[in-house]
């Protein structure tokens, strides 16, 4: 059975596309694709129908990573049955899915994605949308470093 992954931002821009990416090539280079379904999601629906940031593209493809999601709209009526883990960017984020869980099962489910860092020390990852280049590498830096933790902490649960 596929593994179901969520991750989810403000608007869906620039961390959680970033994230699936990330994720995306992690379980790739692993030969495990055909075992996880990846997406991403807003808490908002400012960008929906949009692809990512240009920045954010931009610094994702030096590392190798293409950015192909369409923003959308986190959706309370279908994610929480549809995904097994969903992942906040940040602590707003995280509340947000919180006020939209439905039960406690649905709490379950919800991660921050920083509680995976293995490397780094950040209780969020910061929001680059404001900022400059150094921002969204940053924001790839504990990406690629918190994927690693989340999909150990998935194929220890089993």
């Amino acid at each position: 059975m596929k593994k179901r992954v969520l991750f989810v931002c403000l608007g869906n821009i620039c961390r959680s596309p970033s994230a699936e990416a990330v994720f995306k090539g992690l379980v790739n280079k692993k030969g495990e694709s055909k075992d996880f379904f990846i997406d991403s999601a807003g808490t908002s629906d400012y960008h929906e129908g949009e692809p990512a940031d240009e920045r954010m593209q931009s610094h994702a493809i030096k590392r190798g990573y293409n950015l192909t999601s369409v923003s959308r709209p986190f959706n309370p009526e279908k994610d929480w049955d549809d995904f097994d883990y969903i992942v906040a960017m940040d602590r707003d984020n995280y509340r947000d899915l919180e006020n939209m869980a439905r039960n406690k099962e649905d709490i379950k489910k919800l991660y921050m994605m920083t509680d995976f860092s293995k490397k780094f020390n950040y209780n969020f990852v910061p929001d680059p949308y404001y900022g400059g280049s150094e921002g969204f590498e940053l924001v790839l830096d504990l990406l690629e470093d918190a994927s690693e933790g989340l999909y150990e902490f998935i194929k220890q649960k089993g």
